[in-house]
């Protein structure tokens, strides 16, 4: 375990189009920040334009990952796809006695996580997942729900992304999912769907119903954790062609598994612009709905209004990051609502939670 006095924060994958808003920010914040990343020609140019101190080292040696963590208090992980990117540095994290945050939004990185639990306590180090729009707010929203309708045995989440578009990590973590399965919880397991195959309507702006699809979102891990639930599903809001294409990838999700056409769709996204600009992600806005219901028929619902998810992830990333270097914070693997509580999310601008009938 790291040894001396452990303070500042570690941006690690700085450089993307998420890193590049939360590093600003954090900046803006007045926090002691160091940037890193593998590519050392960007993460310097970005060092420059911000007059922030600068690392530059791949996960690819553990030795060299710990070496270079060891004596910052908490590293913020925004290098994706976090299915390849972070077990080493939760690995780096656990060993040198660093807390760990990071941005994703793959249930399949939460289970791993939330394994580690044990190995969290043991190191006195806080392991949380999702600080950004993943999952920050939909885990705020199920712990409200949950609260305010303690007997529930069923949740429902539902996402609406009103204008913006996808970054290239966010895109790139799509293509990386391409041809898997869709999945929800149910009974306390994680249980596999086709893909397209659930629907539901969810009126999220009073403007009408809108048709969602079941997504494999992180809430299914999170939200689980943070309420234990047993039966959770989250939808997101698409157009009916795209549910379509979704149930056609049923019977061709093979060829998305293959290398070479997931290098190639890859290659197509990078050659895309990174995100959305200032104005587009000014202009866009997020809306999550809930529901939890119990045995008996009685249900609970709230949506919660956002900013865009980018907006949001760079204010609750920093945020966290924050409260996390500032305070004295539980050990083990945690959700953010676990740690912050279900309202931690109405503390940020352009967001509010309206009850439903």
């Amino acid at each position: 375990m790291g040894k001396g006095i452990k303070e500042g924060l570690l941006i690690y994958g700085c450089y993307g189009y998420t890193g590049q808003l939360i590093s600003k920010h954090a900046k803006e914040e007045g926090l002691r920040v160091t940037i890193a990343g593998r590519n050392e020609d960007k993460v310097k140019e970005q060092a420059k334009t911000l007059q922030l101190p600068y690392l530059a080292f791949d996960l690819e040696n553990h030795k060299i990952v710990e070496e270079k963590i060891k004596d910052f208090k908490v590293v913020l992980h925004c290098a994706g796809p976090f299915s390849h990117t972070s077990k080493p540095m939760v690995d780096a994290c656990l060993k040198t006695g660093t807390h760990y945050l990071d941005i994703t939004g793959e249930y399949q990185v939460f289970e791993e996580i939330f394994k580690r639990d044990t190995e969290a306590l043991s190191a006195k180090v806080l392991l949380m997942p999702g600080v950004g729009f993943d999952v920050v707010p939909s885990d705020c929203l199920a712990a409200y729900l949950k609260a305010e309708l303690p007997t529930a045995t069923n949740l429902e989440l539902a996402l609406y992304h009103k204008g913006g578009q996808l970054s290239h990590g966010t895109a790139i973590t799509v293509a990386e999912n391409l041809g898997e399965s869709g999945m929800v919880r149910r009974s306390g397991q994680l249980t596999p769907l086709a893909n397209g195959s659930l629907t539901r309507f969810v009126n999220f702006d009073k403007r009408g119903d809108r048709k969602t699809v079941a997504i494999p979102w992180g809430d299914i891990s999170t939200a689980f954790r943070s309420t234990g639930i047993p039966n959770i599903t989250v939808y997101n809001a698409v157009p009916q062609k795209v549910i379509d294409s979704m149930k056609f990838s049923n019977y061709i999700g093979f060829i998305f598994r293959w290398g070479f056409v997931k290098k190639y769709l890859i290659g197509k996204i990078k050659q895309r612009p990174a995100g959305p600009n200032q104005e587009e992600r000014a202009s866009s806005k997020t809306y999550i709905w809930g529901e939890a219901s119990n045995p008996i028929g009685i249900s609970k619902s709230a949506v919660l209004e956002l900013p865009d998810g980018y907006t949001l992830t760079y204010l609750t990333a920093v945020k966290i990051a924050e409260l996390v270097m500032k305070d004295t914070v539980p050990f083990g693997a945690k959700t953010p609502s676990e740690v912050f509580g279900k309202d931690f999310i109405l503390q940020f601008k352009e967001v509010s939670r309206t009850d439903l009938l």
